[in-house]
């Protein structure tokens, strides 16, 4: 047994010798690739769900139009520390198709921050926040238009926050 582990050792030794004089003859890079100027795949179009990472100003505020959007938030339970979100609008209309294009007077989506932390978008009146650790957790949600900026009432965030208790 002790001379198979030993051959094993000696075959990776040269096998990977072996790769990397195969991929240094072929002309083949180990460094990855460019992410600054023109690129193929921007990444400040993805929102990973931390804070202000995509680029956008979510402090932006955009007065709301008229008819005025309204929000309430519920809380229904799904798991021991699961919950389901039911965010309630009126003069809202959720619309995913309208990201990142221009604002739309009710149309856009929502920011949903659990204890002040930027959570993925909602696209949809229903999210579900997942493996909450036990304790209580603020939950917040704004209205953001489809450019991201907060929506407001006379210069007041459209925003709805309430408190989740995990035993």
């Amino acid at each position: 047994m002790p001379r198979t582990f030993i051959f094993l050792l000696i075959g990776l030794f040269f096998g990977t010798g072996l790769g990397f004089l195969v991929a240094a003859s072929t002309g083949a890079q180990l460094e990855g690739h460019e992410h600054t100027g023109d690129t193929a795949h921007d990444h400040a179009a993805h929102d990973h769900g931390q804070g202000d990472i995509s680029g956008h100003d979510h402090s932006k505020l955009t007065e709301a139009g008229t008819p005025t959007p309204t929000l309430a938030l519920s809380i229904h339970p799904d798991s021991d520390q699961s919950r389901n979100l039911h965010i309630e609008t009126s003069n809202f209309t959720f619309d995913p198709a309208g990201v990142n294009g221009p604002h739309e007077p009710g149309h856009g989506h929502a920011h949903i921050y659990i204890n002040g932390v930027k959570q993925p978008r909602a696209y949809s009146p229903w999210a579900q926040l997942n493996a909450l650790p036990i304790g209580t957790h603020e939950v917040r949600v704004t209205l953001n238009a489809n450019d991201h900026s907060q929506l407001a009432i006379d210069g007041t965030p459209i925003e709805a926050t309430t408190t989740i208790e995990i035993e």
